[in-house]
């Protein structure tokens, strides 16, 4: 009877359980690994947002000062680094799935850091593509901690573990691009040396603090190539329904909030004459209401409506507060669709959740790798859809016209997420271990 109660639990231990029986880790260890993924990202963000407002410029030295060169190559910069991690973001998921998440995170974080040195010393512009291309590559720890998270949270408090994560992106969005301006008035290659100096700093910390949270008998068993490249990973989600209908929530999501970066400056300057004081501080009053919403808001909904009203209020409130942005015709009235359209970041966090109850803990890595890719996808798509439109409707050409079209597309897109959510989002997901086996074994 022993005997047979031990391969009993043998066998027990080899199979990969959903994420829903996942043991999670003690309290203190938990908050302790938590902190410090909030750390990552945290410091991930700022040492990237210190070379937003440089970056152009840098780029318009190479080009011999003009500017709508500098432009083209500002696109080409863009569309590239999201090219790059459309390909490179479920390789590593694929790679944290089966060597586990702590030297993703560690090599993501030292590869950023000589990067951002590389970028520092460019001469040219071929060398500084070059790093921008690292960067591409390198940047893994925010997929790797969005599983990491799913590792280590049971799946009743993710939600609230994401919104944390979310305001580590308002937070870093705040004070990069502050940092980085101040710190580009004395020289421009200044930020990349803070930069990176931060994201150095972050790998020695990890080296010494980060535990691993992926137990080799929860791991992959091998490097899948068929779910490494990007095409497989989203072949990959077809294999959950419910997750394939939230990926497609995150992918819309994510292209509707491309309206921000590829028209707001042009827009704000074109309908109200914002300059760029003005214009700054907007986004920082963004990035504070995204800030309170994540950290405060996110895990008291949560506990009060479930995962799934949650997203569906986020997604409602972020489609009326661009409707309000379209609508207005004075600064004033746009300033009103702030605290609207900032609930929409509750939809990110409840969507993270929902899909992490949904598949187990041997395929976080490839899942999350893939949304990447959707993320990155949009990336891709999301300037040429909104600035494409912005500059057909104050043409000459156009029909009617209308300045707002950007913001009214991004509307609608949420529109459309929202009863993508409303037929896919349950609160009672729960991971199928059979599915999972069979991924992990294929």
């Amino acid at each position: 009877m022993v005997l047979e109660r031990a391969r009993d639990r043998a066998r027990l231990r080899a199979l990969p359980p959903p994420a829903a029986d996942v043991t999670p880790a003690s309290p203190p260890a938990r908050r302790a690994a938590l902190a410090f993924i909030f750390v990552v990202v945290l410091v991930d963000v700022l040492a990237f947002g210190l070379i937003i407002p440089v970056l152009p410029h840098l780029i318009k030295g190479f080009v011999g000062g003009d500017t709508a060169d500098a432009a083209f190559w500002v696109f080409v910069f863009g569309t590239t680094f999201a090219a790059i991690q459309f390909v490179s973001a479920p390789i590593q998921g694929t790679l944290s799935d089966r060597f586990g998440r702590r030297p993703v995170i560690l090599l993501s974080c030292l590869g950023l850091g000589v990067d951002f040195m590389l970028m520092a010393l460019a001469q040219s512009l071929p060398w500084l593509l070059v790093g921008r291309i690292v960067s591409g590559v390198a940047s893994a720890s925010f997929t790797t901690a969005n599983a990491y998270v799913a590792d280590v949270v049971p799946p009743g408090e993710r939600a609230k573990s994401y919104g944390m994560l979310g305001a580590a992106f308002g937070i870093g969005f705040i004070a990069g691009p502050l940092a980085g301006g101040w710190l580009g008035a004395i020289d421009l290659r200044l930020p990349f040396w803070f930069a990176a100096g931060l994201a150095l700093a972050n790998f020695c910390y990890g080296w010494f603090v980060l535990p691993e949270s992926l137990p080799p008998e929860r791991r992959s068993t091998r490097f899948d190539w068929s779910h490494a490249n990007p095409f497989g990973a989203l072949l990959l989600l077809k294999r959950y329904p419910q997750v394939f209908g939230l990926a497609a929530v995150v992918f819309i999501a994510n292209l509707a909030h491309y309206v921000y970066p590829s028209v707001f400056v042009l827009f704000a300057d074109y309908q109200y004459a914002w300059g760029p004081r003005e214009v700054s501080w907007v986004l920082a009053a963004v990035g504070v209401l995204s800030v309170v919403v994540n950290a405060g808001l996110v895990g008291r909904l949560v506990a009060r409506l479930g995962e799934r009203r949650t997203l569906l209020l986020g997604l409602g409130c972020g489609a009326m507060g661009f409707m309000v942005y379209g609508l207005a015709d004075v600064g004033w009235v746009f300033l009103l669709g702030l605290p609207v359209s900032a609930l929409w970041a509750l939809a990110a966090p409840a969507t993270q959740a929902l899909i992490t109850r949904a598949v187990g803990p041997d395929v976080q890595g490839r899942i999350q790798g893939a949304l990447m890719s959707l993320v990155s996808l949009a990336g891709i798509l999301g300037p040429a859809v909104f600035a494409g439109s912005f500059a057909h409707f104050i043409g000459d050409d156009a029909g009617v016209h209308l300045p707002g079209a950007p913001w009214y597309i991004a509307a609608a897109l949420l529109g459309v997420g929202l009863l993508l959510a409303w037929r896919h989002a349950r609160d009672d997901i729960e991971a199928p271990a059979d599915i999972a086996k069979a991924v992990s074994k294929s």
